[in-house]
């Protein structure tokens, strides 16, 4: 079955007993059990509920994992994936990680012991000889929030299969639709499904793929132990989303192609972040290892623009938090998304105070292209 087709059908596809073609919305927090030591297959909710269960499974089908978990919110997803490690362990993260991803490692798992190792892991030999002993596994997010670095999957798998380590993706910004880092080596995929999976600014919700049996046992168990579960009707909202991902991704390519041409062109931008361009460093991997290039566009306005003024000026662009809704979304990452990484990091790898970064919408894309022009001439 082709993905177009699987988002729909796959996973769970309705329900058998009565023929609704939505899986049910059981909301329930646990299960009438019909004698004692039998089960139906459920006990508790916090350990299985047959709505979260058909978003696991259709998540797992998606990336063509072995098997699928729903968290509360992509922040629970992480650290329930950094959990498998122990105390002495690192991960190694990219140089321009998602500000809440190097928060929680430097902040809760560092009290634990469990550490990291900040590396440009778009320079595969950088990658390899930082591999030590206490590395367990290379953590990467390609292309990387906000900078559009593009890693090569295959390359940085290939590295930690040598070296008996796991390779975890977030996959976030592509989603499978466009973009499956189990098929190209990857043990672990993580989505922040708030974002492109729910698609429609309604949802928090996280997602996690393994790739093997034994994953899938420890991540489960980490998962029932600790909580931080998807609740039955956010499942189904979910569900709903994905439903729609592929033409939501084709439109969201489409438009973010003319809005990154556009703001190439225009003298009030310094530089465009945007892997669709010939010349960015990592167009040929990113065309190598997925089927396009997102709907999320960095820029770096010129000192000509006050950068507060032009998000203020924006009418049809919204000014907040998150991003792969259907609406436009745009965001200042030095003092948002990535505030919690320390203002050398950032200065030295360029988020910048001029930085933004836009989520491109589903909205016709000449309404943008005024919009962004009418904010841009207001901010002169």
């Amino acid at each position: 079955m082709k993905i177009e087709s699987l988002v729909i059908h796959g996973g769970i596809d309705g329900d058998e007993k009565t023929g609704a073609v939505n899986v049910p919305v059981y909301q329930t927090s646990t299960y009438k059990q019909p004698s004692f030591g039998h089960n139906t297959g459920y006990e508790y909710s916090r350990t299985g509920n047959p709505t979260r269960e058909a978003l696991e499974k259709l998540i797992s089908d998606l990336e063509e994992g072995y098997a699928g978990f729903a968290f509360a919110s992509g922040m629970a997803a992480i650290t329930a994936v950094i959990s498998l490690f122990k105390t002495g362990d690192k991960v190694i993260i990219s140089n321009n990680v998602y500000g809440g991803t190097f928060r929680v490692l430097d902040k809760v798992f560092n009290n634990f012991n469990i550490g990291y190792k900040i590396v440009d892991t778009t320079d595969l030999e950088a990658v390899r000889n930082n591999v030590d002993e206490s590395v367990k596994a290379i953590y990467i997010e390609t292309p990387t929030n906000p900078l559009m670095d593009i890693t090569d999957i295959e390359g940085i798998s290939k590295i930690a299969k040598e070296k008996g380590i796991f390779t975890i993706v977030d996959n976030t910004f592509m989603t499978p639709y466009l973009q499956k880092p189990i098929t190209l080596g990857a043990d672990i995929v993580i989505h922040s499904a708030t974002k492109y999976l729910g698609g429609h600014s309604d949802v928090v919700s996280g997602l996690v793929v393994v790739n093997t049996e034994e994953l899938a046992k420890r991540l489960h168990f980490i998962q029932n132990s600790t909580g931080g579960v998807l609740g039955p009707f956010d499942s189904f909202l979910l569900i709903r989303g994905i439903k729609t991902l592929a033409v939501r991704m084709d439109r969201h390519n489409e438009n973010s192609k003319i809005i990154s041409e556009y703001l190439k062109s225009r003298e009030e931008i310094e530089k465009v972040y945007y892997p669709g361009f010939e010349d960015h460093p990592g167009y040929e991997i990113q065309t190598k290892q997925a089927k396009g290039y997102g709907g999320v566009i960095s820029f770096v306005l010129s000192d000509k623009i006050d950068y507060k003024k032009f998000l203020s000026n924006l009418e049809l662009i919204t000014f907040g938090e998150s991003l792969g809704g259907v609406e436009s979304l745009i965001c200042h990452p030095a003092s948002m998304t990535h505030a919690a990484i320390p203002y050398d990091i950032r200065q030295e790898v360029g988020i910048v105070d001029n930085l933004i970064r836009l989520s491109v919408g589903i909205e016709n894309s000449q309404d943008l292209l005024e919009d962004l022009t009418s904010a841009l001439k207001k901010s002169l």
